[in-house]
């Protein structure tokens, strides 16, 4: 496996990004459907072992794929200027998230999901982008076993519930906390360079899921608001 270029080292990392974005696309469809009352029989989506082993598998594709684009940061020294515009978008959207479900969904809003554990886990994976691999994994490790091996009821507070420490799962419509889900951030710092070297087919297929993959934030706060839109208009 010779040392690619960046172009090359980017595509399996994109198309990596793009299966999660389809994954997550056929789920929160599946979801849809199922508040409307289309799928029959109803789904349990917050018990079901089906449902919920497919979100941690989803998130965990986006989290180690988070960790690895911080790896090709740092290997291409791209700038702290350019990160922090980037970060900007993923905490603008995070706020939005949170101020949008909060007139939906009042008693279960999003304080804490998927982009506001990205915002504080890329920060993180910057900050630590240049450490040895034995170490960022061995924090990954502990990152994935922590919440598993302590928790304390202090962190069951909203404003405090995004550690990950939690003695129960609070009540909301997303939670990505930063433990365990650094963990991934971590892991895919740690091997983003090995995922870098991978050539994969010149396949259209290949392609297109980098061509998404390119795109996460976008597709991530579109898809539902499109989603909703067609189904209520469908409904009606």
């Amino acid at each position: 496996m010779d040392q690619p270029s960046a172009d090359a080292r980017s595509l399996s990392l994109d198309a990596l990004r793009g299966v999660a974005i389809v994954w997550m696309l056929l789920f929160h469809l599946c979801y849809d459907l199922n508040h409307f009352g289309w799928l029959e029989p109803r789904q349990r989506f917050l018990s079901d072992p089906f449902w919920t082993w497919q979100r941690v598998c989803i998130v965990s594709l986006f989290m180690f794929c988070a960790g690895a684009s911080q790896a090709l940061a740092q290997a291409q020294g791209l700038p702290w200027g350019r990160f922090w515009r980037r970060w900007a978008q993923v905490a603008a959207c995070a706020a939005l998230v949170s101020l949008a479900t909060w007139f939906v969904f009042p008693g279960s809003w999003i304080s804490f999901g998927v982009l506001h554990g990205l915002a504080l886990m890329v920060l993180l994976a910057r900050l630590t982008a240049a450490w040895p691999r034995r170490v960022l994994m061995g924090l990954a490790l502990l990152a994935l076993l922590a919440p598993h091996l302590w928790q304390h009821p202090v962190f069951d507070n909203r404003w405090l519930n995004g550690v990950g420490l939690v003695t129960h799962k609070p009540v909301t419509e997303d939670y990505a906390p930063l433990l365990p889900w650094m963990g991934l951030v971590w892991a895919g710092l740690a091997l983003g360079p090995h995922l870098q070297r991978l050539r994969l087919p010149p396949h259209a297929l290949t392609h297109t899921l980098a061509v998404l993959g390119r795109w996460p934030l976008s597709v991530y706060m579109l898809h539902q608001p499109l989603f909703w839109g067609v189904l209520l208009l469908v409904s009606r």
